[in-house]
């Protein structure tokens, strides 16, 4: 049995003002070949379908097309799980009838742990597989809130939470598959583990109040032949547990992203062995980002025209050459190309300009800690009370990403 191990598709996401639809499209109509062309029987999406808790009818559309399009192929189940991007009421709504076309959907923590344990059967109706399911789990799905709670307390509880429930789904895959023979079990989740590698600005957030809670390789089950994992954008394996591993995202998410290999991961389950092999996904729009004073920038640009580049840029001037306009420079560098700067940046002006207001940071450069941090120092907020009021705040904000808006 082959399964072909996905995720953080972020369908919807812009980058700057660009809509990038026309390269998920690409995207997905590539998965769709690769699935035929490699015989895969079930595809696993791990979390972050989507960008927003409220995709695009061009995002759904695009969703509902390519999962017809698997039900066409060979590929015999769909098991997709809810991330912390996604709203678990959009993903669960349709989930009855997309059952009908062998997609299992897991949007969120279910009443019942044994809705998350998924037996797939093969064409003769005999079971060749069980998923463990597992969507992200939100801080109020393992952990109950007590009050004046230390924050390696809360973290503590997180992972202890976390664990346990995988640990329970895990006891009900063995149940069944002691009656069903020894087919092999496959954990599926959406978290950050310990040691997780990330890029600048990739948008992967901490998920839970503080940065503690990140889950050790050890803490999920021996049972997992595999554990397929979302979240983190860059493909990667849990420690060293060839058999744990992160697809990645199958797109550049940003310009921080341009230079990285993305992936898919086919895992083929064959005569007691399992074999685990990364597949790379074609780059479907160039990026690039250019940084350095006038004539590095016009040198760059000047090689992506000699390969006749369609790359989207990031240009930014820095050092210390004067350039007068760098828009106007840039824009004529492209002209006639069919390359686009999405951000042209002049890192000189800004700097004159916060020298002469002598300030030294910009809301660019801060996120919304650092602003809430200097918020609480112009109030002039005690050393005591800054810890209690930030704590409170964490929690507002890891909420707001979390809330499913989609909710009634």
């Amino acid at each position: 049995m082959k399964i072909l191990h996905t995720s953080d598709w972020h369908l919807g996401r812009m980058l700057y003002t660009k809509k990038r639809y026309e390269e998920f499209e690409k995207f997905l109509n590539w998965l769709i070949a690769f699935i035929d062309s490699q015989q895969i029987d079930a595809l696993i999406v791990a979390g972050d379908i989507f960008d927003t808790t409220m995709p695009t009818n061009r995002a759904q559309e695009l969703y509902y097309q390519f999962l017809h399009q698997a039900s066409l192929t060979c590929c015999r189940h769909v098991v997709i799980t809810g991330g912390n991007h996604d709203s678990p009421t959009f993903l669960n709504a349709p989930k009855l009838l997309l059952k009908t076309m062998h997609v299992h959907v897991v949007g969120e923590m279910c009443d019942t742990l044994a809705d998350e344990v998924i037996t797939l059967y093969n064409n003769q109706n005999m079971p060749e597989a069980i998923v463990c399911a597992v969507p992200f789990l939100r801080d109020r799905d393992v952990r109950n809130v007590e009050a004046g709670e230390a924050m390696e307390d809360k973290s503590q509880k997180l992972i202890t939470g976390i664990a346990k429930h995988y640990e329970a789904v895990g006891q009900i895959a063995v149940e069944i598959q002691k009656n069903a023979g020894k087919i092999p079990i496959i954990g599926v989740g959406h978290l950050f583990t310990s040691g997780g590698k990330t890029s600048e600005g990739d948008g992967v957030k901490e998920l839970y109040v503080g940065t503690l809670a990140h889950i050790a390789e050890d803490y999920f089950p021996a049972c997992f032949d595999y554990l397929a994992l979302g979240h983190l954008h860059i493909a990667q394996t849990v420690g060293k547990a060839n058999n744990k591993r992160y697809s990645g995202s199958p797109i550049p998410m940003g310009f921080n992203e341009a230079n990285q290999t993305k992936k898919v991961v086919v895992v083929e389950f064959a005569n007691n062995e399992t074999i685990i092999a990364e597949h790379e996904i074609p780059r479907f729009q160039q990026l690039h980002r250019i940084s350095g004073n006038g004539d590095v920038i016009q040198q760059k640009i000047a090689n992506l025209k000699a390969n006749n580049s369609d790359a989207w840029l990031e240009v930014e001037l820095t050092g210390n050459d004067f350039v007068g306009d760098l828009i106007e420079m840039v824009n004529t560098e492209i002209k006639d190309t069919n390359m686009i700067a999405l951000l042209i940046k002049n890192r000189q002006i800004e700097l004159q300009i916060l020298r002469r207001a002598n300030i030294t940071e910009t809301l660019e450069d801060l996120d919304t800690h650092d602003v809430f941090m200097r918020c609480l120092t112009a109030n002039d907020i005690t050393d005591e009370n800054k810890t209690d009021l930030l704590l409170c705040f964490n929690e507002i904000v890891t909420e707001m990403d979390t809330n499913d808006f989609n909710a009634e």
